[in-house]
């Protein structure tokens, strides 16, 4: 918001006839360093984006842990599979026998 208001007081003092130059300087160094605030804070922002979407850790996230707990209930079930296909081959053989 500053940014803007920053801004329009530019282009007020552009629209004079006869503008402050120091006033200008004063309002373009404002901006500018609003300007890099903004670009600061898009940038952690766009790097904290980046860690969730790739499932990095990162604080205040439990994307990760839910990740690996989920592959894990997989990895169980895929076991339980092979176990119960185990079991009818033995229970097979057995009644061969």
């Amino acid at each position: 918001m500053f940014l803007l208001f920053v801004a329009g007081n530019v282009v007020l003092e552009l629209s004079k006839e006869k503008p402050n130059e120091r006033l200008l300087d004063r309002h373009a160094v404002q901006f500018t360093t609003s300007m890099q605030k903004v670009e600061s804070e898009l940038s952690g922002q766009i790097r904290y984006l980046t860690q969730v979407a790739t499932g990095q850790p990162h604080e205040g996230s439990s994307y990760s842990a839910r990740k690996d707990g989920t592959m894990a209930l997989n990895r169980i079930d895929y076991a339980r599979v092979k176990l119960a296909e185990l079991c009818r081959t033995c229970e097979q053989i057995l009644e061969q026998s």
